[in-house]
């Protein structure tokens, strides 16, 4: 079964709430810390921001301030628990640390994910072999990456596929990303059959990209979108960057995002010739 919407996304949505209450009451940040005592605005900003675990009894005492009608106040108290509460994920999730467990919350409680990847195969694809030079290569970077423990944390993100409810997913990939480089043949092959084996799912979709073959160019940057069952919760987009993960939950933003995937599901090859280029490789 689904795991509930996941406390990261719970707090955007709580903190842009919030916010917009402030605003409507036309207050600062300082005015509202002057009136419930806070030392600093920055305690109020981290909650607006969506960047902390909210104590139920700060939310209540903003509840206040801004006036909020019970009606409204009621279903923001039961968005502020889920921003709270753990539920189980930690203990779901496991030993995952903290840049895996942001993506495991995305994805185990989206209703739709989109992947693009210019240079590999998304992890949520990954065979364990391929998924181990990958983790190993990085190491090279952070020499504190524990190679086992990511294996471990990678295959239960996986497990999100495979599940009785799974989000819809979509993985658009560059050829780069469907080549074998200095991969050794077997893990290549290995990995190639498990991108056919995935997309024969019904609630996945895999689409090859090929490089200057558009009418534009193609990103740079890895970046995932998450879509979510309750639609009032903020659609989300990550870049996947060196050190530091960006998390975009702006309409602004996201709706760029959204309307480059879009292009890029126009110059991608349609499913099934995709498949057949993948099938190509493997024969090959």
């Amino acid at each position: 079964m689904p795991l509930p919407t996941s406390p990261v996304i719970r707090r955007a949505r709580l903190g842009a709430e919030l916010r917009q209450l402030r605003r409507r009451e036309a207050l600062t940040l300082e005015q509202v810390c002057e009136r419930l005592g806070w030392a600093s605005t920055s305690k109020l900003s981290r909650i607006e921001l969506g960047q902390s675990r909210p104590d139920l009894a700060d939310v209540l005492d903003l509840l206040d301030v801004y006036e909020v009608p019970s009606r409204q106040r009621d279903a923001l108290i039961v968005i502020a628990r889920d921003a709270a509460t753990s539920r189980g994920w930690w203990k779901s999730l496991g030993e995952m640390g903290e840049r895996q467990r942001t993506y495991a919350e995305l994805e185990a409680g989206a209703a739709g994910i989109v992947e693009y990847q210019p240079a590999i195969v998304p992890g949520l694809l990954q065979t364990p072999a391929y998924a181990r030079l990958r983790i190993v290569a990085g190491q090279l970077i952070d020499a504190t990456v524990d190679v086992e423990a990511d294996l471990r944390a990678r295959a239960a993100r996986q497990a999100v596929l495979r599940r009785v409810e799974p989000p819809r997913y979509t993985a658009l990939l560059t050829e780069l990303a469907c080549e074998p480089g200095d991969d050794p043949v077997e893990v290549w092959r290995e990995q190639l059959a498990q991108l056919l084996e995935l997309a024969a799912l019904p609630h996945v979709t895999i689409r090859l990209l090929r490089v200057g073959a558009g009418r534009r160019p193609l990103p740079l940057t890895p970046f995932s979108c998450y879509s979510f069952p309750d639609p009032a919760d903020p659609r989300t987009v990550m870049l996947e960057a060196l050190t530091t993960d960006v998390r975009l939950t702006t309409a602004t933003d996201v709706d760029r995002y959204e309307r480059m995937t879009d292009c890029l599901l126009e110059t991608a090859l349609p499913e099934e010739e995709t498949l057949r280029a993948l099938a190509r490789r493997l024969d090959g």
